[in-house]
């Protein structure tokens, strides 16, 4: 087969302890997944109704990367978030089979152009250029789950320049990786290489042109960039 332009190149993250790397299909996101970050947007959580969005594969970036302040907004704000990477899918997953999908855990932020998106929840408006810009997916290396998974209790943490921003435990997500699963895969056929970001917790604040983030799934993944 011959392409009038030639293909794009492939999204991909690096993994822990291997020279291979994990090509990206498609990236979700769930929102609203930690309740006290829900009532800090003047939000409220419907546990029978997950929302979803989407950003396209290309707007990841890898750790160490530095990350341009996007145009169109002043109040450009971080999300850090857990990162499940599938290594299978299907259609209508039942949650007791979900996790065995997991392929691997890292860390991101969900950056988000949050003057943009309050404009469009004013008008009933999609989100999508506020979430699914280029840039918009910084992720860590991915930690494969034959090495390691994680529990309730373990952290989620966001610093800038030094300061503590956001920090969590999983087990505070109203939707838990199961469940998380199972429900997209009652709306897209889920696949090999698709990435799903897990929610954020209280704590989202505004970055700016120079700003150092950290953001750690502590013991598991690590997250290091700048604003530029």
């Amino acid at each position: 087969m011959t392409y009038a332009l030639l293909p794009p190149a492939i999204p991909s993250l690096p993994i822990v302890g291997s020279d291979q790397r994990f090509a990206i299909r498609r990236v979700f996101c769930i929102g609203r997944n930690y309740a006290e970050h829900a009532r800090e947007m003047g939000a409220t959580v419907d546990r029978s109704a997950p929302m979803f969005f989407c950003k396209p594969a290309d707007a990841v970036v890898g750790d160490g990367a530095e990350v341009p302040y996007p145009s169109a907004t002043h109040d450009l704000h971080h999300e850090v978030e857990m990162v499940v990477a599938l290594g299978g899918g299907g259609r209508d997953i039942v949650p007791e089979q979900a996790l065995s999908l997991a392929w691997g855990y890292g860390v991101g932020l969900d950056l988000t152009r949050r003057d943009l998106q309050a404009q469009a929840k004013a008008k009933g408006h999609p989100w999508d250029v506020a979430k699914a810009f280029d840039h918009s997916a910084p992720v860590s290396a991915l930690l494969p789950a034959q090495v390691a998974v994680p529990g309730a209790d373990t952290v989620l943490q966001l610093h800038v320049n030094g300061g503590l921003r956001q920090q969590t435990t999983l087990g505070q997500m109203v939707h838990d990786v199961p469940h998380i699963i199972a429900a997209l895969s009652g709306l897209f056929e889920l696949k090999a290489g698709d990435l799903i970001f897990t929610g954020t917790p209280a704590g989202v604040a505004a970055l700016e042109r120079g700003d150092r983030f950290l953001a750690e799934l502590v013991g598991m993944a690590r997250l290091e960039g700048r604003i530029v």
